[in-house]
């Protein structure tokens, strides 16, 4: 059974919720984040990114330090305050297309190590333990791990009855998107949340197998440390953002490759034509209907490539998984890329950008070829995580993403 607990936030006051909140540092431009920093002074971009007090690019160890620093300003200056009681945050974002609702809540690092919260991405060790060090540092995450749940019932309707109430937030931001966050502190509530996770057997992660990992690290790493533990310490769990299964929007990533390893395209589509049925399509802009279907955009003509099942062998789930088979068949023997998370010859565009951006790269000379298919599936997801499998890097691209800052789980 999953345990899923409430916890005390570290929160902005409501005045300024919809100024501290930031998206990830890595998706602002330079201008940006300029912009923010120098304009926004309640941004949370000030303690991630504390060497602009200073005009200087700060890494390592004395930025952790700096932004622990940052992170005490905020609450001494009261633009963050602790909640008196633990409480879970129902969280719910709207854009112009689509809506996001779940929980922010405490999971167990121990279901992480028995297997409760299930994996399907590799990790690399020295992310790990750099994020494992940056969290020792600073005493705090915000950036929660997106844990996905079987649909309940029961906290559907939860939600639906505390989502009827006045929100403690309420902003919108330059995107056109809505953000709203409820508390839940009141007993009843909470043990009926707390209750209903019990019951579920399984979670699965959806987004955040690095931060899931380094809190791993450093539970136990601050276990060993302490001779008093308990099981009870902060330390014992890692802040997520829990949504139910059908409620997550699972996008691909379609890859790019800049040159076709020393073939010409004669020769590279006959050695594609071992594993695929090609069809030239021109101009058309062909989007795969099915599993095992691909596009391919190749010296200005999309094409579609179509699996030959007779040749092929499924062997467990993740030889069904079209992003494994592309690089099983094409991206690694034919093109020579070994290694899809640091060869520099490869690039990814998540499906929320139309095929025409492939096009587009292709065509303006930046990659030779790109290719392009069906997003997975969260059963396809969680069938390779019960087999204990990993999927290829880059497999999913999944929303919700939210933002830093409006709650902060300290350890």
């Amino acid at each position: 059974m999953a345990k899923i607990v409430p916890f005390k936030a570290v929160r902005p006051t409501k005045d300024k919720a919809g100024m501290v909140a930031s998206r990830p540092y890595e998706d602002y431009s330079v201008g940006e984040l300029k912009a923010q920093l120098e304009y926004n002074p309640f941004s949370f971009l000030h303690i991630i990114n504390p060497g602009y007090k200073f005009q200087h690019e700060i890494t390592g160890e004395k930025r952790f330090q700096l932004v622990k620093n940052r992170y005490l300003e905020f609450k001494e200056e009261e633009i963050f305050i602790q909640d008196p009681s633990a409480c879970y945050y129902f969280y719910k974002i709207v854009t112009r297309t689509k809506m996001f609702s779940g929980i922010i809540a405490a999971a167990s690092v121990q279901d992480y190590e028995d297997n409760l919260i299930k994996r399907h991405e590799d990790t690399i060790a020295y992310r790990e333990n750099l994020f494992k060090d940056y969290l020792k540092v600073v005493g705090f995450n915000t950036e929660p791990v997106l844990l996905t749940y079987p649909d309940s019932e029961v906290i559907d309707n939860l939600m639906k009855k505390v989502m009827q109430g006045e929100p403690e937030y309420e902003f919108s931001t330059y995107n056109k998107e809505t953000h709203y966050l409820w508390k839940i502190c009141e007993p009843e509530s909470v043990n009926q949340i707390k209750s209903e996770f019990e019951s579920m057997p399984t979670l699965y992660i959806a987004d955040g197998h690095h931060r899931s990992a380094s809190s791993y690290l450093l539970a136990k790493e601050s276990k060993d440390a302490n001779p008093n533990h308990t099981g009870n310490e902060p330390y014992n769990y890692f802040m997520s953002f829990l949504i139910s299964e059908s409620k997550l929007q699972i996008y691909e990533y379609n890859r790019l490759i800049k040159d076709l390893n020393g073939l010409s395209k004669e020769e590279f589509l006959m050695q594609l034509d071992l594993w695929f049925r090609i069809e030239s399509r021109g101009l058309e802009v062909y989007t795969p209907s099915k599993k095992h279907q691909f596009n391919m955009y190749l010296d200005g003509e999309f094409y579609s490539l179509y699996l030959r099942k007779t040749n092929y062998e499924f062997t467990d789930s993740l030889s069904s998984l079209d992003t494994y088979i592309l690089y099983q068949k094409v991206l690694k023997p034919i093109l020579n890329i070994q290694d899809l998370r640091d060869d520099d010859r490869i690039a990814y565009i998540h499906g929320r950008n139309d095929l025409i951006e492939i096009k587009t790269q292709v065509d303006n000379g930046n990659f030779a070829v790109g290719f392009g298919m069906l997003p997975l599936t969260i059963d396809e997801i969680k069938k390779v995580a019960d087999e204990g499998l990993t999927m290829p890097p880059k497999s999913t691209y999944i929303e919700p993403k939210l933002r830093s800052g409006l709650t902060v789980y300290e350890f």
